[in-house]
């Protein structure tokens, strides 16, 4: 059986994408997280828009990964564990449809995959699971000073707070999977 050789792309939603992109960048087998907005009707959205609530964005996170190191499912396992994916169109004091949780799939193995392990994390949640799964649509890339933040500001108030007990969360939880 031959490895496979290309890396894959996955992209979710699940709140601040400051949270998501902190925790990924520290799973082995993800080469690159890059914040953005997907999902919405307006063309190159700003944050400010987004934030607004009106541009019908989620603000998300594209992943780029070695599927010899981490598969999709292994993504998804972490996703469905560091997020709520039972509470529409928020994360915690987050609230709006740009904080939603989505799946953006790229293939219809995605797709299948995602559908499986949401239907396996439905056990383990109290109330069902409002996570959207869909096609992966134009991808808009948030402003430079959204990337990587949590990194460059591990103090400010919502980094300490939210992103950081969401992080420790993963470390504990994936230890195999920490980089």
């Amino acid at each position: 059986m031959s490895q496979q050789s290309a890396t894959e792309v996955a992209i979710l939603g699940g709140g601040c994408f400051w949270c998501l992109e902190a925790v990924y960048l520290e799973a082995r087998g993800i080469l690159g997280v890059e914040s953005g907005y997907m999902g919405g009707e307006t063309p190159a959205p700003t944050y400010e828009q987004v934030c607004a609530g009106t541009t019908g964005h989620a603000e998300v996170v594209k992943l780029e990964f070695d599927p010899n190191v981490i598969g999709y499912r292994d993504i998804l396992e972490i996703f469905f564990t560091i997020h709520d994916p039972t509470t529409l169109n928020r994360q915690g004091n987050d609230v709006g449809t740009q904080y939603r949780s989505v799946i953006f799939f790229t293939s219809p193995e995605q797709e299948a995959t995602a559908r499986k392990v949401m239907a396996e994390m439905a056990a383990v949640w109290d109330a069902p699971i409002v996570t959207q799964v869909l096609p992966d649509e134009q991808w808009y890339k948030a402003e430079d000073y959204h990337q990587n933040y949590f990194a460059q500001h591990p103090l400010q108030g919502y980094c300490a707070f939210v992103v950081a007990p969401k992080v420790a969360k993963f470390r504990k939880t994936f230890t195999e999977r920490v980089k």
